[in-house]
């Protein structure tokens, strides 16, 4: 190496050096914000303008729900979607179109809103078998379920499992249509090992909540917020995302959605395809997820519909709540 080569490239090494330390210390800096400065324990409001109850589980714990039993016909259960900052609330026009017109319940999952959010295992089982026991312990009849995103895989995986508790599923801007991947079991071992080992760096202690109050800083949460409507988002969803986010044990099980593991694999061939119950899935665009394989889904089963509301992104139930509903009524007036 010449004279002029080993020059620049100590000049590249302390270059490198001087970024790496600048990065230490920027996150050392952070980690040391969100312990002192950032309050962990907000006043959390009651998402919705309803009567809240508790419900003590074996599987999940407590369990928290809004409800209204002054209207007549089939119970409705509604399930928020999974992300860094979710809650009862998201379901929030749903609730308020039907109350007072039919039982109505709006579900925290546990790990978010006023649920339980201890530190444990978070799995689509957990929540699979919290949705079955609240439907069967506390609904106490078939319910018509509207889950909003992942949690239409949680409801589906409830309903193919105890189909007794579920009269039909309405799916909004659900996960898992986008087309499958063919991979050989190495190639599958790798996946759930990357899995693993994203999972195990997020949940470390020094830097798992500074790293979630990264993710629902205000800022972040308006970033996120801004890519799920078409128009602007209501001041209201920002704010309640952040309360709900700053509370204690609230990176439990956001940790374990950012890190992968709440997904089903195959989730559309091996529990959407055996669904026996009505199923209408409403959608149009969505930023997180695509639905390239719904057309297959619908033609190639006669209980499943779907309907295209937009121009939306995600939430068509906050910014075309209209259309939402004339969706939801005309499918369960075909079941009548």
């Amino acid at each position: 190496m010449s004279k002029k080569d080993h020059q620049i490239a100590k000049k590249i090494a302390w270059s490198a050096a001087s970024i790496l330390s600048a990065s230490i210390a920027a996150a050392a800096g952070w980690i040391l914000y969100s312990r002192k400065y950032i309050i962990h324990d907000l006043d959390l409001d009651n998402a919705l303008d309803a009567d809240r109850e508790d419900y003590v589980t074996e599987q999940a714990g407590r369990m928290s729900y809004y409800v209204d039993r002054s209207g007549d016909g089939a119970p409705l259960v509604l399930l928020h979607s999974v992300n860094a900052a979710p809650s009862a609330f998201e379901m929030k026009p749903l609730f308020d179109h039907y109350q007072g017109k039919r039982p109505v319940y709006a579900l925290d999952l546990p790990g978010f809103g006023f649920s339980e959010r201890s530190e444990r295992i978070y799995s689509p089982i957990l929540y699979q078998r919290a949705i079955t026991s609240f439907l069967r312990d506390v609904v106490g009849e078939p319910a018509d379920v509207v889950g909003l995103s992942l949690s239409c895989e949680f409801a589906a995986l409830s309903a193919v499992h105890d189909p007794q508790f579920t009269r039909s599923l309405v799916m909004i801007s659900p996960t898992g249509f986008q087309p499958p991947k063919v991979n050989t079991l190495p190639e599958s071992a790798q996946q759930r090992k990357a899995k693993n080992a994203l999972y195990s760096v997020l949940a470390v202690g020094l830097w798992n909540r500074a790293l979630y109050d990264l993710i629902t800083s205000r800022p972040s949460i308006q970033y996120f917020l801004n890519m799920s409507f078409e128009g602007l988002v209501p001041e209201q969803v920002v704010d309640y995302a952040y309360q709900t986010s700053h509370q204690p044990g609230a990176a439990f099980a956001p940790t374990y959605f950012l890190g992968g593991k709440l997904f089903t694999p195959a989730v559309r061939e091996t529990v959407y395809k055996v669904l026996e119950q009505p199923v209408l899935v409403i959608y149009d665009r969505d930023p997180y997820t695509n639905f390239e394989m719904l057309p297959v889904m619908v033609q190639g089963a006669n209980n499943w519909q779907a309907k295209r509301v937009s121009p939306t992104k995600g939430l068509p139930h906050w910014e075309q709540p209209e259309k939402t509903t004339r969706a939801m009524a005309d499918f369960w007036e075909m079941m009548a």
